[in-house]
């Protein structure tokens, strides 16, 4: 007998790994918990230690362990989910997506069309796995309606994420995912990082949460401005210019 368990993860956190970070991988695990969010993906820009530490620990707190990285690709961001390796950075979307399915990843586009977040353009974005159609930072709804519709018509997996760069944010949005099991896995808890990827690559999705408040996302998104203008000027990544705020919305 087949049963289908609901599993809840926000695929979208950052921690002091970051350059834009703030919190250590230790108190947003405690925070998820206490939410009752069954995991979290950190997702640091362009490094994946503290993920990876992240995924050891959270069994310790009664969640899934899933590492992954936010890589940065000359298209825009890319979050690379399951992935236990960081994906060289400074390739071509299509290359990067290509090497996050090598090793077993899902590779999903967060916050598209967003010029000001370094979101794939829509010119762009000939392929991934799944598309972050709801993601809580935005100041309005119409960027992830306009994610929604796009992942609608071209038939891409959807999920949604809180983006959270400090632990308030933590959980406001994120994605419930439907996993099959057999009676006797279901009851031994037999759910790993492994069926939440397929569950996501297949769409067994429904996106949960709100947007965070205006003035705190307004905050997180001015706090890391400058330290994204300094990483961009030390890190060597010419095909990411900072892109001034009123061009698009955080």
């Amino acid at each position: 007998m087949t049963r289908t368990a609901t599993v809840a993860i926000d695929p979208h956190v950052h921690s002091e790994g970051s350059y834009d970070g703030h919190e250590p991988v230790e108190l947003l695990l405690e925070h998820a918990r206490d939410i009752g969010l069954d995991g979290i993906v950190v997702t640091d820009h362009d490094t994946i230690g503290e993920s990876l530490r992240a995924a050891d620990l959270a069994a310790d707190y009664g969640l899934l362990g899933i590492p992954g990285v936010e890589v940065s690709t000359r298209a825009g961001h890319l979050l690379a989910i399951g992935v236990e390796t960081r994906p060289e950075r400074g390739k071509s979307l299509e290359e990067t997506v290509e090497c996050v399915r090598e090793v077993g990843g899902v590779a999903v586009v967060p916050h598209p069309f967003q010029r000001s977040r370094h979101g794939v353009r829509k010119r762009n974005l000939t392929d991934c796995d799944a598309i972050e159609v709801y993601n809580s930072m935005v100041f309005t709804g119409y960027r992830n309606r306009r994610a929604r519709a796009f992942a609608t018509a071209q038939e891409y997996p959807k999920v949604g994420a809180s983006d959270a760069h400090v632990l308030p944010n933590v959980g406001r949005a994120y994605t419930e995912l439907r996993i099959d099991l057999d009676a006797a896995a279901l009851r031994m808890g037999d759910i790993d990082g492994r069926a939440v990827i397929d569950a996501i690559r297949q769409g067994a999705t429904d996106i949960r949460g709100r947007r965070t408040p205006i003035h705190r996302s307004a905050r997180q998104y001015a706090k890391g401005a400058l330290r994204k203008g300094t990483y961009l000027a030390t890190s060597q990544l010419p095909f990411l210019p900072t892109v001034p705020a009123s061009m698009g919305e955080p």
